[in-house]
């Protein structure tokens, strides 16, 4: 249960210091990594998506077993977008940098699966 309580917390954190600061950001990103942001309302849907999951990570570090259940989805939210980075970028269409994040998304993905598996025999029945 341990496994499961610091993975989870560690991407909660994790996420969380990624995310919020790109509230701020929605300019540079635009200028950084071309075109411009042409539907705001995608960009910040997708921070606020984002946030809400680091907390649903939190609450599943509180308490791993009770929340075991939600892992499954956690697992999917990590590898839905790690596995079109890596496409992505096999296919010429993605920078290296998102790749990395993709990478580090299907890494937490990792632990994620082993947290399930562990917290599997501390299941109470």
């Amino acid at each position: 249960m341990k496994f499961a309580r610091r993975a989870f917390l560690v991407a909660g954190i994790y996420g969380l210091i990624v995310l919020v600061p790109l509230y701020f950001l929605e300019v540079k990103t635009g200028v950084d990594y071309p075109p411009a942001i042409t539907h705001p309302e995608y960009y910040y849907g997708f921070i606020g998506v984002g946030v809400a999951w680091q907390l649903v990570f939190l609450m599943i570090a509180g308490d791993p077993i009770r929340y075991r259940p939600i892992m499954l989805a956690a697992i999917v939210e990590k590898a839905s977008f790690g596995l079109p980075a890596i496409w992505l970028f096999l296919t010429g269409r993605l920078h290296l940098q998102m790749l990395l994040a993709g990478l580090i998304d299907m890494s937490l993905g990792a632990l994620f699966i082993m947290a399930y598996t562990r917290t599997a025999v501390a299941k109470p029945q």
